[in-house]
C-alpha cells in the first residue's frame, strides 16, 4: 500500500531489507525477515529523552526512571521474530516529515503509555544506533486504525493517529507518547515496528531493515481492559497466544516490559539489536479481511500535540 503523499517532504532515513521470522532483540523483538537477523541486545541504562522534529518529548522523573529500569533489565542478545507488516501500514505518510514526532495521540483517548526503543548494533559490541529510522503504528482503543475505510475500520480515511516516526539519537533511542492499544477481532493486542537504516530517504517504497510486532503481557492488558475507557471489554476474538496467527509460534522476543497502572498510565520498554549489514523486506497482511485498494491520501501535516 504506498500511495504518495502530496507535497509531502522527503525525510532522510534507512534502507531496507526483507522480512522473515528471524530476528533479534531482548525485551521484545523486532524482526528481520530473508537474511536479515534482529538481536535485541541488553544495555545500559538510558536517560536522555528522544526528541522529534519538533522538540523534546518531556518526561517526568518517574517516567523516566521507569524506562530506564526497563531498558538496564535487557541484559542479552537474542534473535526475535520478524513479522508482518500487516494490511494498514500506511506506507504513505513516510515521505511525510509532518509524521516525525513523539506524540502520535492527536487527541485519542485510552490510557497513556510511553514507550521506549533502543537500537543496538549486533556487529559492534551491541553498540547504540544513532540515526535510525523508527515508524510504530497500532490500533486505537476501539480497534480502529487510522489512514483506511473499510467495512471492518469504518470512517478513518484521512486520519493519522497513533503512528508515527522518530530518528534514534546518540543513545539509540527513540521514545513515543501513545496510549495502550484496544482489539479487534482475529487479533491479540500488538504495535507494528519497522525500522530504517541512517542515511536512505523514507518514502512509501522504502525497505525496512527490520520489521516487528511487540506484544503485551495478558495480565496487564486485562487489567487496561476492564477500565471505563476501554468499552470494548476484554478481548473475546483471540484470548491468548497460542491462539493469535502471528504471536502463535512464541512471544518471548517479541513481549514487551511493562510497568504503571491505568491510573497514572504505563511505560513501556524494548532493545532491539539490529545487524546493520542485512536487508529485510516488507509485505504481507495480518490475519482477517485486508482493506480493498490503496490507503487515502493523508491530509498534509497532522497535529503534533
Amino acid at each position: 500500500m504506498s500511495t504518495q503523499p502530496p507535497a509531502a517532504k522527503a525525510a532522510t532515513g534507512p534502507t531496507d531489507p526483507s522480512r522473515r521470522r528471524g530476528l533479534l532483540t531482548a525485551l521484545g523483538g523486532l524482526g528481520s525477515l530473508g537474511a536479515t537477523a534482529l538481536i535485541g541486545c541488553g544495555g545500559g541504562g538510558a536517560t536522555a529523552s528522544s526528541t522529534d522534529t519538533s522538540g523534546t518529548l518531556s518526561l517526568d522523573d518517574d517516567t523516566e526512571e521507569g524506562l530506564t529500569k526497563i531498558l538496564a533489565a535487557a541484559a542479552t542478545c537474542t534473535v526475535a521474530a520478524t513479522e508482518t507488516e500487516g494490511p494498514y501500514p500506511l506506507r504513505a505518510i513516510l515521505a511525510n516529515t509532518a509524521m516525525v514526532r513523539a506524540d502520535l495521540t492527536e487527541g485519542k483517548s485510552g490510557v497513556p503509555l510511553t514507550l521506549r526503543i533502543k537500537l543496538v548494533d549486533v556487529n559492534n559490541a551491541c553498540a547504540a544506533i544513532a540515526g535510525a529510522w523508527v515508524y510504530i503504528w497500532h490500533c486505537d482503543k476501539d480497534g480502529l486504525y487510522s489512514g483506511y475505510d473499510a467495512s471492518n475500520n469504518a470512517g478513518q480515511a484521512n486520519l493519522t493517529y497513533l503512528r508515527g516516526i522518530q530518528q534514534s539519537d546518540s543513545n539509540g533511542l527513540v521514545t513515543f507518547k501513545t496510549v495502550y492499544p484496544g482489539w479487534y477481532a482475529g487479533r491479540i493486542t500488538h504495535v507494528h515496528c519497522m525500522v530504517f537504516l541512517a542515511g536512505t530517504t523514507l518514502s512509501s517504497t522504502s525497505s525496512s531493515m527490520a520489521t516487528t510486532q511487540f506484544a503485551f503481557p495478558l495480565a496487564t492488558t486485562a487489567t487496561v481492559y476492564g477500565s471505563t475507557l476501554y468499552s470494548k471489554g476484554q478481548n473475546t476474538s483471540v484470548t491468548s497466544f497460542a491462539a493469535d496467527n502471528v504471536f502463535s509460534d512464541g512471544t518471548s522476543t517479541e513481549m514487551l516490559a511493562l510497568s504503571g497502572s491505568v491510573k497514572s498510565g504505563y511505560v513501556g520498554g524494548i532493545v532491539l539489536g539490529i545487524d546493520q549489514t542485512a536487508s529485510n523486506g516488507g509485505g504481507g497482511s495480518d490475519p482477517g479481511p485486508t482493506p480493498p485498494g490503496n490507503p487515502p491520501t493523508p491530509p498534509g501535516p497532522p497535529p503534533i500535540g
